[in-house]
């Protein structure tokens, strides 16, 4: 299959989406299919993206204000091109908003099958930096996937929320995760000397430091004794971040095996975002065999077994997350047995699995409008 996969961010971007869509094009690539990558230009420019798996398009686009690590594509006639002269045979969405609308309008211009990823809570963000807006977000979000032959919801939360706001042909498809670049075995006790010299409980953050991902609900955290909170991870959050959180450890983006081997040296996860669509550092803490403590919404509530991989915790409740952490700190067998499951639980979710099952799902749009125009 020649695919083009439009998505609203691309590496060198370290989110979710940006992601999802290379671990995709790689799958494609690895399964003799021929993707394209359409995407927003980077801020250093529109040159050659040396570690994409397949040609990469990239349309001009702005900082978003306030949040210049985040660009936005302005429009372009580069995105119809791209998938004119691929000659496509399917278009993937990732996460569409402004990007992959276009790229819907040109796929059903061109009569090409569509498959929508949603990734993003846009009502949530909504509710978080405008404190209005919800109701207009799902308008754009229904209007789009409804458009789409396909839209693929990443936990049971997101396809309930599509489903309710009148999204039609929803599926789920859950994400996968590195299991052979996050393992317990990386646990490393040079860093944990370095971050924690008297030898602190660990609590560790992994993510973007965004209004939406709520981390100053780990204050409480930070003034418990015999732990440190260690947060990794930039964005425009970081500096009041730094005084809300007396003691915190702040060591900026970190990617790789770097990363890796940060997660496993840790002794608890800690996630405090609650419009998590999906939320794939918590399934890399898992796959790193920690346990995790996280709000019970959004995608946690399909990856975290409550009791048994980690604990779920009342959304927006900084004493709840102090708690849980406390349950786990005077508790090491738990925390071993915790991580332990949380590992098994995740070892067969790998991208070459999800990926199979992606191919899968364009396969039957493709047999579908095959039959409708015989």
């Amino acid at each position: 299959m020649r695919v083009v996969i439009v998505t609203e961010s691309f590496p060198p971007d370290v989110n979710g989406v940006a992601h999802c869509a290379l671990q995709t094009a790689r799958h494609l690539v690895d399964r003799g299919h021929v993707p394209l990558v359409v995407a927003p230009a980077t801020a250093a420019g529109t040159g050659p993206d040396a570690s994409a798996p397949c040609p990469v398009v990239r349309v001009p686009s702005l900082p978003l204000p306030g949040y210049p690590q985040v660009r936005v594509a302005l429009p372009s006639r580069r995105v119809a091109a791209a998938i004119t002269e691929h000659r496509a045979d399917i278009v993937h969405l990732a996460s569409p908003f402004i990007l992959g609308v276009r790229g819907m309008a040109a796929a059903a211009r061109l009569g090409i099958p569509a498959v929508a990823v949603y990734q993003t809570d846009l009502a949530g963000y909504a509710r978080t930096y405008v404190h209005a807006g919800e109701a207009a977000a799902w308008r754009r979000i229904r209007s789009v996937h409804a458009a789409a032959d396909l839209t693929l919801a990443p936990s049971s939360a997101a396809l309930h929320d599509l489903e309710s706001h009148g999204v039609p042909r929803v599926k789920l498809w859950q994400r996968g995760v590195d299991t052979v670049r996050f393992r317990p075995e990386l646990r490393d006790e040079a860093i944990r000397r370095e971050l924690a010299p008297n030898g602190e409980l660990i609590v560790g953050y992994v993510g973007r430091l965004a209004p939406e991902k709520q981390v100053e609900l780990l204050a409480g955290v930070c003034g418990l004794d015999g732990v440190r909170v260690v947060v990794v991870g930039d964005g425009p959050s970081e500096p009041g971040l730094r005084e809300q959180l007396p003691g915190a450890v702040f060591l900026g983006r970190r990617t790789g095996d770097e990363l890796a081997r940060i997660f496993a040296s840790l002794d608890v996860f800690a996630h405090t975002g609650p419009f998590e669509t999906f939320c794939q550092t918590v399934q890399e803490a898992m796959a790193s065999g920690v346990p995790v403590v996280a709000p019970a919404a959004g995608g946690p509530l399909d990856l975290v077994a409550h009791g048994r991989t980690g604990l779920l915790v009342p959304p927006r409740d900084a004493a709840a997350v102090r708690d849980a952490v406390w349950s786990l700190a005077g508790d090491p067998a738990l925390r071993a047995a915790y991580g332990t499951a949380a590992r098994a639980m995740v070892e067969d979710r790998t991208w070459a699995a999800v990926g199979d099952q992606l191919v899968g799902h364009y396969a039957d749009i493709l047999t579908a409008r095959t039959v409708v125009a015989a």
